[in-house]
């Protein structure tokens, strides 16, 4: 059995818009970039937001790195990456990022590992409700 048919249904999603969550799954983009921290560490399954991101910052990121928007998944768990920091961003995080250095200040670093594209997306059960959510079981109450 391949690996990415054994779903973890305890296992948290991110939700995340397109093309980050390709150039992430590309081991290009390893800095998440949020305005609050998290405690949240280990695995974690990436959901393609079903809205893509439209900013300008997204459209050149893509196109930096021969991302086709138009062939993007949306509204799936794609993969799952390694959350394994969580820190103040600095300047010199705008390449991991994937995001110019004016974008980065009053930021936390949501530091990403180990990503693996799932051989096919999975649909999820629950629909997310936030930035976190359980996307095969009832929400859990809990602090992330």
């Amino acid at each position: 059995m391949e690996l990415d048919n054994l779903l973890d249904i305890d296992r948290r999603a991110l939700g995340i818009k397109q093309p980050w969550v390709e150039l992430i799954l590309r081991g290009i983009k390893t800095l998440e970039i949020r305005s609050l921290a998290t405690n949240v560490r280990g695995p974690i399954y990436l959901y393609a937001s079903r809205r893509q991101a439209a900013e300008p910052h997204a459209r050149r990121a893509a196109e930096q790195h021969r991302v086709l928007p138009d062939e993007l998944i949306t509204g799936m768990i794609v993969g799952s990456v390694h959350l394994i920091d969580c820190r103040p961003v600095t300047p010199r995080d705008a390449s991991a990022a994937c995001l110019p250095e004016e974008m980065l200040q009053t930021q936390y670093a949501w530091v990403l590992t180990h990503p693996q594209r799932f051989s096919q997306p999975r649909p999820v059960q629950f629909l997310p409700y936030g930035v976190w959510f359980y996307p095969y079981k009832r929400r859990k109450h809990e602090s992330w």
